[in-house]
């Protein structure tokens, strides 16, 4: 099986979907000899920041010389960003390679796993393989019913920032999505959670104390963001002083005391992480996507945000960053989103909309996105392609002006290459 095959067999119409439960997953892996139960995880839950929060801890632990696995989703680039291992993509002929060998037994099982099951079960193959000492493990949906959850009690439980996402699948309150979020936590298990949300961390208490886990909350009165700017930040966290996190976004200090507290819990369970890991694996954390500058003239910003609290979120980064400007978004979004809280969160900083269609069968057209924009008194306008739409938004804004890009991430790839290719 050549790479492309490879692709072409785990993105195929009969793997799509979505369905309730674990059972598909551990029948796949009880085949292999559940090589879950071989690993040491870090599993990270939540609806914005895991996938910031998971590259921290990663990079952390890579510079206190463990050998780590990377499970995030989606991917921006390469299919394999999914899965890596001391921060290297797993390979082409790699992933051939494990997805001949687990063909056979996927599509001898009656109830068929998924496409994210699948993947989950290669990733474990592979970190078995490779001989990975702990994996960082993301989160695709959820948690209690996410493939991912079938692991035994992990090393930590981490949940970060909670907001109303995939609310047609894990219910429409916050004290839903928390519950949902909550089933990664395992009996006896050490919990780091962000907090903030009172009414969510009611309910996450509640599963600790039945499951007698322990019950972390980050406390970001430690925190003291000292500078930050399009670069990145430099903060304090309790006794770590001037640490350089280049990651831009008033988000991710946030999301680096998420990790830090992670790592921490970690130290004083026997990992040997010692500050200066801790310093070094910050200030070079590498996370595509998020408030990622792309270009100056004008200023070009991609940001992941596809939900309402990370919409919020974009904006406080931009009130913050470029200050009184007005800034025209590019912007492509999910069909399953609601986008209708979505633009009106953007309307007081934003000079224009323009809509494109992300690469994704899930993707609303650019056309309906636009009226919908339009319909609520607001400046929008279809592009035909995404390369069009950011040669359209670099004109608009002009060679002062800002352009941010966000609405999914499965747009950022091509984004990005379309604005690199205008300087070339």
């Amino acid at each position: 099986m050549t790479y492309d095959e490879a692709l072409e067999y785990i993105h195929t119409i009969s793997w799509r979907g979505s369905k309730r439960g674990l059972s598909r997953t551990q029948a796949l892996l009880e085949k292999f000899g559940s090589p879950e139960k071989k690993l040491k995880f870090v599993h990270v839950a939540g609806t914005n920041g895991k996938g910031s929060t998971c590259a921290m801890v990663e990079s952390v632990l890579r510079a206190a010389g463990y050998k780590t696995g990377l499970y995030t989703s989606p991917y921006i680039a390469r299919f394999n960003e999914r899965i890596r291992v001391n921060g290297e993509n797993i390979g082409d002929d790699e992933l051939a390679r494990l997805v001949e060998f687990v063909k056979p037994y996927a599509e001898a099982e009656a109830d068929k796993p998924t496409e994210f099951e699948l993947i989950t079960v290669l990733g474990f193959l592979y970190f078995v393989e490779k001989q990975c000492d702990i994996v960082v493990l993301e989160v695709g949906m959820g948690g209690e019913f996410d493939s991912t959850n079938v692991i035994p009690a992990p090393e930590a439980a981490v949940i970060t920032a909670l907001g109303l996402d995939h609310t047609k699948y894990l219910g429409p309150t916050i004290a839903d999505i928390a519950q949902a979020k909550a089933g990664i936590i395992k009996q006896g298990c050490d919990v780091v959670i962000y907090g903030a949300e009172p009414e969510a961390e009611k309910v996450i208490e509640d599963v600790c104390d039945r499951k007698n886990a322990s019950l972390i909350r980050t406390d970001f009165s430690q925190l003291n963001i000292v500078e930050h700017d399009l670069t990145g930040s430099v903060i304090d966290f309790g006794e770590l002083k001037g640490i350089r996190l280049p990651l831009a976004g008033c988000y991710q200090p946030y999301n680096a005391a998420v990790a830090i507290t992670t790592l921490k819990l970690l130290k004083n369970k026997g990992w040997k992480i010692d500050d200066q890991a801790i310093y070094s694996g910050l200030s070079q954390v590498w996370w595509p996507g998020r408030f990622e500058l792309l270009r100056r003239e004008p200023v070009f910003l991609l940001d992941g945000a596809h939900n309402p609290h990370g919409i919020k979120a974009a904006v406080k980064s931009l009130e913050e960053n470029v200050p009184g400007e007005k800034v025209v978004f590019l912007t492509g979004v999910m069909a399953d989103k609601d986008v209708g809280e979505m633009f009106p969160l953007l309307a007081p900083i934003a000079k224009c909309f323009i809509t494109v269609t992300p690469d994704n069968h899930r993707s609303l057209p650019a056309d309906e996105y636009a009226k919908m924009i339009s319909s609520s008194g607001l400046k929008a306008c279809a592009a035909d392609s995404i390369a069009d739409g950011v040669k359209l938004a670099i004109d608009t804004a002009g060679r002062d002006g800002v352009v941010c890009a966000l609405g999914s991430l499965y747009f950022s790839q091509d984004v990005k290459e379309a604005v690199l290719s205008l300087d070339c």
